[in-house]
């Protein structure tokens, strides 16, 4: 055995050896930057040329004179010029990183007079050309197009100093910082740690809209997922520069081509040139206002087409936005075939850290690049062939690729710092240090522990507190995909010092298959549960609510509830659910179900028991997830979400009593408005028919916490209000610092505005009045209930405070008109 790890560390050795010795005689980067300076005021020299000499190889400085140029092919001295200043010329090193600002001094002589007439900007004549050619130029035009997409993504720890490297926790990985760089978007010194690629054939219908993806190959340091491989493709990444608002992070950024980009940019044209055998201009360009989403950056067009030929634009340094120091996109366009211009380059860099322009804390750069070969247009496929159930696929040979198959597909090859990532990650992986580390950040961020096949939790429900059990104590867990990939058990024991109640669930989970998605469970729960609160509501056995509470939590009932479903996804995003559900309730805390019976005789009913069929259907057009194990979790789409559900309660069938039928359609939709921010729209309505105890009717959505929910009616207490015919309407938009962006102090906090709207009408059938007597707190909703709210977002940039109104039954008991809410929020 000690043979066998000397050899192993032996084989390491040599793999890094060989590879640094590679490192000495390829892929040697010089990286520059610095600021070009008037030498006689110190203000920056905005559009000045730095270039290496005797090269083709140079960049322009931007609107604060700063530059940064990286290269594997420079020469020995770099200059700087720019008209009305002597041209300085400096000495560089190759192969390193160094910065070097020129400071120009400005040569003296005198202008003959010049008559100078008003007249409109050239540059925003040319962007007006720009504006009227999109419809030409822009790839949306096509009817059907293909081609090969080589991605390439890393991820690198920034900001490496050296106390953090001496860190006790660090000791095991002190190797790893040999790897370390300087980045030159902004000089941080920088590790690469993460490194995937992917090839993939890529697939474009106009009409009807599709878009499909095959992911031919991948590999990725460390991770073997078929969820994050689909990141690594073209799909889950794509913008359009043509299109008037860039979406990033769920943010709409004004494009600096926009039909309005005059309302939010300035422009300036500095340069014409030949790029290959294009004539073409170069257009800088830089926000009016602070802190709009918007960028700064230039761009150079093609004449006579006014195609964009090639861009670079960075966020702007103010703009409203989180964890993002700087954020770096660039495209490079080719006229393919004479006629189509396509994007054949796409780069972006990303600097991310929790606390922006920190130069100590821990943070990391996101770099993607993409290129674009072997394009095919207007040659359709098959119907069918557009119209299989997922449009992101990962062939099952794609992690099996051997390095010859990569070494002759790449598009281009991997620098120093990527082949270094391989290599490093695998041995890092196997260090217990490592292992040790990520099995905290896993039990933080998922609530369970894992220890091997199984892992326990949640944790946040080992204690909890409530009138009617007391003390509760919790232990539960779930088994993992080492256990079975395809089945996964769960359980979870608990019980209350107050109600000395023993209660328990089980349930099994077969997923056939994972995308689409096709599966199976079955699930048996005797506990507490609160009924008429949301399926976003915070868990009654979660360590905290207690302390969030409005009201004492007294309107517990008791369950017992067999679950059977199935879950059949026919295409990405239309999912049906089959289930069967047989449910016995069971007031707790002196609670009563109380009914008439046909004598007019108040009827108790000590439990109520029910069985039924339930028929779900989910369509969410384009809908992106992100799959893990045996759960996926939803990313959104820009299209609406409709949702409908259909329940047949079945009487005499394990132990029903009662017939009824149950339908509810509502659809959820969130969308950008233009530059002021975002909204949310959910709408839903329903109707039961039969004549039923109350707490199967539809009690509407309470909350007794102090903890914003956004899918209930945040003033509306548990069982206040009872239907049998409803509509809901939520509504509420986020201004992203609209209005608080003009007051200087809440421009610095980044604090952001939020308004919203919840209102249900709903009525109770007369058969169900004369059947039910209500509870003294239960009402019906013949009136409209309705509740405002305001609030401020992004404080400390996870927390949110709402002032909430109440606008109708304001004579109701045990009710706030008025109250303060937190939430906590993490958004870009």
């Amino acid at each position: 055995m000690k043979i066998k790890g000397i050899n192993r560390t032996l084989h390491l050795l040599l793999m890094f050896l060989l590879a640094f010795s590679f490192f000495q005689l390829n892929g040697q980067v010089t990286k520059i930057m610095g600021k070009v300076i008037d030498g006689s005021n110190g203000q920056p020299v905005p559009f000045a040329n730095v270039f290496f000499n005797g090269t083709t190889i140079g960049v322009t400085s931007d609107f604060d004179g700063n530059y940064s140029i990286e290269t594997k092919k420079p020469s020995d001295t770099l200059v700087a010029s720019y008209m009305g200043y002597y041209t300085m010329e400096k000495k560089i090193s190759k192969n390193k990183f160094q910065v070097v600002d020129f400071i120009l001094k400005p040569k003296n002589f005198n202008l003959a007079e010049v008559v100078v007439l008003a007249g409109e900007n050239p540059a925003d004549i040319l962007l007006r050309k720009i504006i009227s050619h999109k419809d030409k130029n822009s790839k949306d035009r096509l009817d059907y197009y293909q081609y090969e997409i080589y991605n390439k993504m890393e991820v690198d720890a920034n900001n490496i100093t050296e106390k953090f490297k001496n860190r006790k926790l660090l000791k095991p990985f002190k190797f790893i910082f040999e790897n370390i760089d300087t980045s030159t978007i902004n000089g941080k010194t920088y590790l690469p740690i993460f490194l995937s690629e992917s090839l993939s054939d890529y697939y474009f219908r106009k009409s009807p809209h599709s878009e499909k993806e095959i992911i031919k190959a991948a590999q990725t340091s460390g991770v073997e997922n078929e969820s994050v491989v689909q990141f690594l493709g073209n799909m889950f990444q794509q913008y359009n520069f043509y299109d008037n608002y860039i979406k990033l992070f769920q943010k709409n950024f004004i494009c600096p081509i926009s039909n309005s980009g005059l309302v939010s940019y300035k422009y300036y044209l500095i340069d014409s040139s030949f790029i290959g055998d294009k004539w073409c201009y170069k257009l800088m360009f830089k926000p009016k206002r602070k802190q709009e989403l918007t960028f700064t950056g230039h761009m150079w067009v093609a004449d006579t087409s006014f195609a964009i030929k090639s861009f670079e634009v960075h966020i702007a340094d103010d703009a409203n936005i989180n964890y993002i120091n700087d954020l770096v996109l660039r495209q490079e366009f080719e006229l393919i075939d004479g006629k189509y211009w396509m994007v054949v380059k796409d780069e972006g860099i990303g600097d991310f850290n929790p606390i922006e322009n920190s130069k100590v804390i821990l943070g990391f750069f996101g770099r993607k690049t993409t290129t674009y070969k072997d394009f095919v247009f207007n040659t359709p496929k098959e119907k069918k062939f557009y119209s299989t159930p997922a449009n992101v696929i990962v062939a099952e040979n794609a992690y099996k690729k051997k390095e010859e198959y990569w070494d002759k597909a790449r598009h281009d090859s991997l620098s120093k710092d990527e082949l270094t990532i391989y290599h490093m990650v695998d041995t890092i992986k196997n260090l217990p240090a490592f292992r040790t580390i990520a099995d905290v950040v896993k039990t933080v961020v998922t609530g369970y522990y894992r220890v091997d096949k199984f892992e326990f939790g949640p944790y946040g429900s080992l204690v909890s507190f409530n009138a009617v059990e007391g003390a509760r104590f919790r232990v539960g867990g779930r088994t993992t995909a080492k256990f079975n990939d395809h089945i996964r058990l769960n359980g979870h024991l608990a019980y209350g010092t107050l109600d000395k109640k023993v209660k328990y669930g089980v349930g099994l989970l077969y997923l056939a298959n994972q995308n689409p998605r096709r599966a199976f469970g079955i699930n048996y729960r005797y506990d507490v549960e609160q009924l008429g609160s949301s399926p976003n509501a915070l868990r009654e056995d979660f360590f905290l609510t207690a302390v969030f509470r409005r009201n004492p939590a007294d309107k517990l009932s008791m369950t017992s509830e067999l679950i059977l479903n199935y879950e059949h996804e026919w295409f990405n995003g239309f999912i049906n659910k089959m289930s069967m559900i047989r449910k016995e309730i069971i007031p707790l805390g002196g609670a009563k179900i109380e009914v008439y019976d046909s004598q007019g005789e108040v009827d108790e009913l000590p439990l109520i028991t029910t069985t039924e069929i339930r028929f779900d259907l989910r369509f969410a057009y384009n809908e992106k997830f992100l799959l893990r194990d045996f759960n996926r979790r939803s990313l959104g789409t820009r299209y609406p979400i409709v949702m409908a559900s259909y329940s047949l309660g079945i009487p005499d069938f394990m132990g029903g009593d009662f017939s009824y039928h149950k339908m509810e359609l509502g659809a959820r939709y969130w969308f950008n408005v233009f530059n002021v921010g975002w909204s949310k729209v959910v709408v839903s309505g329903g109707k039961i028919w039969g004549t039923l105890p109350y707490p199967i009717l539809k009690l509407h959505a309470g909350n007794e916490t102090f903890v914003f929910d956004e899918y209930s009616y945040n003033l509306m207490n548990y069982f206040e209000f009872v239907s049998d015919e409803y509509v809901n309407f939520f509504y509420t938009h986020h201004f992203d610092g609209f209005f608080l962006n003009h007051i200087p102090l809440m421009r610095k906090l980044k604090w952001r505005e939020v308004a919203f709207f919840h209102g249900v009408v709903g009525t109770l059938s007369d058969a169900n009045k004369a059947y039910n007597k209500l509870p003294a707190i239960t009402h019906t909703l013949e009136k409209p209930y309705m509740e405002v709210g305001a609030g401020i977002e992004n404080i400390f940039k996870i927390i949110r405070i709402d002032g909430i109104w109440r606008l109708s039954h304001l004579n109701n008991e045990r009710i706030n008109r008025f109250a303060i809410f937190v939430s906590l929020s993490f958004a870009f």
